[in-house]
């Protein structure tokens, strides 16, 4: 049954990482190729080289650990970054297998949906307001996440709009989601 089990974990159609504190453990097929890196690149390395910036590490980490504190599980679509610095769309799910310390044993799903989700040059904080969005908060509660006010909120969106070339919120929003407008 184990041999069946890593054969499963290896091969898995979607990228695997199990993690400690945010350290990389182990990590299959798939993971490596979505984030352009040999097995021996990833393994015992933060998740932070696969982030754009070190304060979206930071942040989103935040977030999530808050989340898993509730449920032990986490997911959302965020900005990741390739090997190559090329940032993409990534889906991801996680699952904590030390509920009273989320982040200290973990396993992770990490998706590439840059081919239904387009790629935009935005900003660290676009990309913050942008993932949160997706999410349905308000530029209230994205101001109390992001620590900055609604009206900045407000004005982060403005610009995600102009960027994306769409006309309303909705159109945002469906954009930011890859679902037809």
């Amino acid at each position: 049954m184990a041999a069946s089990a890593d054969i499963g974990f290896e091969f898995a159609p979607t990228g695997l990482a199990v993690t400690r504190h945010r350290t990389i453990e182990s990590c299959n097929a798939r993971f490596c190729e979505t984030f352009g890196y040999a097995r021996h690149e990833l393994e015992n390395q933060s998740l932070a080289k696969l982030y754009p910036s070190s304060e979206e590490f930071r942040r989103i980490g935040a977030i999530g650990l808050e989340r898993m504190r509730g449920t032990g599980r986490y997911h959302d679509e965020r900005i990741m970054k390739r090997r190559n610095g090329e940032h993409f769309w990534c889906r991801v799910r996680g699952q904590s297998l030390t509920p009273e310390d989320p982040f200290a044993h973990a396993v992770w799903a990490f998706a590439d949906i840059s081919a239904v989700r387009p790629m935009t040059r935005l900003t660290r904080r676009e990309r913050e307001v942008a993932m949160l969005l997706t999410h349905g908060h308000t530029s209230r509660e994205i101001g109390g996440l992001l620590n900055i006010s609604p009206r900045t909120v407000e004005a982060h969106r403005s610009r995600l709009l102009a960027k994306l070339e769409v006309r309303n919120s909705s159109e945002l929003i469906a954009r930011l989601t890859g679902l037809p407008g």
